[in-house]
């Protein structure tokens, strides 16, 4: 417990697990400023890149997207854990195009193109990857891992 950082909300005590010191109440908010601002250097890049940059650019900015809603719906997330939804989220996507689903999907909206996408790209998992991976050293603060830190605290049997 020694590790844990606590802030103070109102009369409530937080304690975040994430050694970080974001305090829950404070991350909504901020997910949703990240979220916005996502969208727009998404959009950004599609405007001033062409190619590998922009495609694998975006599909690294769309698991920070997918990191941000996590974030925004549930705020205690862990770094590690809202990384590892939005990986799965992100890779799940992808291989849903397998099924051909999203493309039928990509004929009729614009809007079902940009989510779901609609071709199966192998390469699209490793830059998800580092979207993941971009997005946890976010929330964690730029912080590498600490040596020692422990990923749970030890039951205590009083």
């Amino acid at each position: 417990m020694a590790s844990s950082i606590r802030t103070r909300v109102g009369t409530r005590k937080l304690r975040t697990r994430d050694g970080t010191g974001n305090a829950p109440a404070h991350r909504r908010p901020v997910a949703a400023s990240a979220g916005l601002a996502v969208i727009g250097a998404g959009l950004g890049l599609r405007t001033v890149a062409t190619g590998d940059v922009a495609k694998y650019g975006g599909d690294a900015l769309y698991t920070v997207l997918v990191l941000a809603l996590v974030v925004l719906v549930a705020p205690r997330t862990t770094p590690s854990r809202a990384a590892g939804i939005a990986l799965a989220v992100s890779w799940g996507v992808e291989f849903l195009q397998l099924t051909g689903l999203p493309a039928e999907l990509a004929r009729h909206s614009a809007v079902s193109r940009l989510v779901l996408g609609s071709t199966f790209n192998a390469p699209d998992l490793f830059w998800y990857a580092a979207g993941a991976a971009a997005g946890w050293l976010v929330m964690r603060g730029g912080a590498p891992p600490r040596r020692g830190t422990r990923f749970a605290e030890p039951i205590d049997f009083r």
